[in-house]
């Protein structure tokens, strides 16, 4: 059954709520619960990410990257393994690295390499399991339909294919620049797309 969302509701959710909201993102990719997660995390996250020095724009793009990195993953967690909140602070954490690594010049470990638990394992899934991946990941294509289409087309090769964004600059013809902040903004508007499921 799909958790009640209340936007009029301030207060912080307890731990069985957030569990409930992730089952229904990983079960049946559920809006709503994602949108309610993103509330709840997504400020916490860069919060997180500005306490570890990264500066404003780095911590608001990573903190969204995080989440849609979640968005994508939710089947693989496994609430045996950490709680929600510790998953989302170690996705985070891994991408401020991988970020950092990038900018530096030295080789890039991948969120993928670094935390095998973390990768989508597409093999291993159950036939159950592959079709709630591809029910989630449909829902998300379908919400990039209603986003410009220069944004949709840097999300699509950053999150679907996983291009690098120099790699995407160099493929399209843009500064990286502006790979990143048509990834941010992209991702802003997905969130306001999101909430719209919110009741």
């Amino acid at each position: 059954m799909t958790p009640v969302v209340d936007t009029a509701d301030r207060r912080m959710p307890s731990d069985e709520e957030i569990s409930a909201w992730m089952r229904a993102v990983a079960e049946s990719a559920d809006r709503q619960a994602f949108a309610a997660l993103f509330t709840h995390f997504a400020p916490r996250i860069k919060g997180f990410l500005r306490r570890g020095g990264a500066n404003e724009a780095l911590a608001e793009e990573l903190a969204q990257e995080t989440m849609v990195v979640m968005w994508r993953r939710a089947t693989k967690f496994d609430p045996a393994r950490a709680q929600v909140s510790t998953w989302l602070y170690t996705i985070a954490r891994n991408l401020r690295i991988d970020h950092h690594r990038r900018t530096a010049g030295g080789p890039v470990e991948t969120l993928d390499d670094a935390y095998p638990e973390q990768q989508p394992a597409d093999a291993h899934l159950t036939p159950d399991e592959l079709l709630q991946a591809t029910q989630r990941e449909r829902s998300l294509r379908s919400a990039l339909t209603e986003l410009p289409p220069e944004q949709a087309q840097v999300l699509r090769l950053s999150f679907f294919e996983e291009q690098p964004h120099a790699r995407i600059a160099e493929q399209l013809g843009i500064p990286l620049g502006t790979v990143k902040s048509r990834i941010r903004l992209a991702v802003t508007q997905l969130r306001r797309i999101l909430e719209r499921y919110r009741p």
